[in-house]
């Protein structure tokens, strides 16, 4: 099955551009020396090596029931299931992100971006075999079917979607590339961290070296937001407009105008936010307790690393109202993994305001409500502004064009999508 993969990734993924010399970043080994390696090459000729950070010798279990006890390096029988769904999900996400971003070859803003496109698909394809790997070397008939199960999904497929709702969104842009790099492959960011803690070594292993590659996913994501923000405050300021909202006057410069750039926010972090899960999980409190999945920087948290007297704070609706409630913390993960992804966001927002202050504009973008759009998890049924005020179905209709890209939001930013393959060149909307 190994062989498949990049091939498929192949028909999937960079399209017309297979043949086409890429400067990529290819890893050859773990050590310093060795796992990142650049060179211009063609993507098919992209080492898909199986990649685990070095064993840490006499490893134990950081957390749960079995702490303090070796680390598994063959599957624990009691947790197999458990386990394999875990390393399912994980893998499933891999490719999707690469389906989903199969056509931006065609309309990249520059060379450089085109690039960073083609480097953050690789990987990806590369992470989905690092997971085909544990799956088949580890659990047998059964992780073999579940792999071949992974390369039959396809994202947004109506018959066979991605497993996870944000993996089955389309990528129409760059802007939305932008967005999904900086919010979901931060999603993945923590939940890499989180199975990087796992008792089991061979995924502790994996998930350690995938995390090098996640930095620079993410790098591309705020990057590019910072530098889309950017170019739009520059032509602002050279046009002599000071009023961000001044939508139609923004947009004849060539530029996506602020208040969509925040409106593409709200879209993009509110479904991340729904790849964490319910606020309370007994699913996460058992993968805690099993010792499978800790939680984000683990062996940094300053407790005993069971939980079982311990409580977190999560938000509930309430009587009509959003109200913060102690739950015990082994329920309470995934809140606590989402409450650590949002400050995480909240770092580059503040990047990106910094970038607007300088030049003077008005504007600042925020990340909206954890209530705002959302379809799994406390808030899935109620409808709320960015803000977080409770409101009816009518209020919604009315107001929700001000809040998500409308599809006219969507067409003119695909009218902005023009290529740019002169070297040392950008699209009119994008700093360099």
């Amino acid at each position: 099955m190994a062989p498949r993969i990049p091939q498929l990734v192949e028909g999937y993924g960079a399209g017309r551009f297979q043949e086409s010399l890429v400067y990529l970043r290819t890893a050859i080994s773990v050590d310093s020396k060795g796992w990142a390696k650049f060179d211009y090459l063609r993507m098919p000729e992209y080492r898909w090596g199986i990649l685990l950070a070095p064993a840490a010798e006499g490893r134990t279990i950081p957390f749960g029931e079995h702490k303090g006890e070796p680390a598994w390096q063959e599957v624990p029988g009691e947790y197999r299931a458990m386990l394999r769904r875990l390393i399912v999900i994980q893998g499933d996400t891999e490719p999707a992100s690469v389906e989903q971003q199969r056509h931006l070859g065609k309309t990249a803003p520059s060379l450089y971006d085109m690039r960073n496109l083609f480097q953050v698909n690789v990987e990806e394809g590369r992470h989905l075999w690092a997971m085909v790997y544990l799956l088949q070397k580890y659990f047998g008939t059964d992780g073999r079917d579940e792999a071949e199960a992974l390369l039959q999904r396809r994202s947004g497929d109506p018959d066979t979607p991605r497993m996870l709702g944000a993996f089955n969104e389309k990528t129409p842009d760059w802007l939305s590339f932008f967005m999904f790099t900086f919010f979901v492959d931060r999603d993945g960011k923590m939940q890499l961290e989180a199975q990087a803690q796992s008792g089991f070594d061979p995924l502790s292993r994996t998930c350690r070296f995938m995390l090098t590659e996640e930095a620079h996913h993410m790098f591309v994501g705020e990057t590019g937001i910072g530098r889309t923000v950017q170019r739009t405050c520059e032509a602002m300021v050279q046009a002599g407009l000071d009023d961000p909202y001044d939508v139609a006057k923004v947009r004849k410069l060539g530029v996506v105008d602020l208040p969509t750039i925040q409106k593409k926010l709200n879209l993009h972090y509110s479904l991340a936010l729904d790849l964490f899960g319910s606020e309370v999980s007994t699913n996460a409190a058992n993968a805690f307790n099993s010792g499978l999945k800790g939680r984000f920087q683990e062996n940094r948290l300053q407790d005993d690393h069971q939980l079982k007297s311990d409580v977190y704070p999560v938000l509930k609706l309430i009587n009509g109202e959003v109200k913060r409630v102690d739950e015990p913390a082994l329920t309470a993960l995934n809140m606590r993994l989402r409450d650590d992804y949002t400050n995480d966001c909240n770092k580059g927002v503040a990047r990106w305001n910094k970038i607007i202050e300088v030049t003077g504009i008005k504007f600042g973008l925020k990340l909206p409500h954890v209530a705002f759009h959302r379809h799994i998890g406390e808030f899935r049924d109620v409808l709320a502004t960015p803000a977080g005020d409770l409101i009816d179905k009518t209020m919604w209709e009315k107001n929700k064009d001000a809040w998500l890209p409308s599809s006219s939001d969507g067409d003119f930013i695909e009218s902005l999508m023009q290529p740019v393959v002169e070297r040392g060149k950008f699209a009119s909307w994008i700093a360099p």
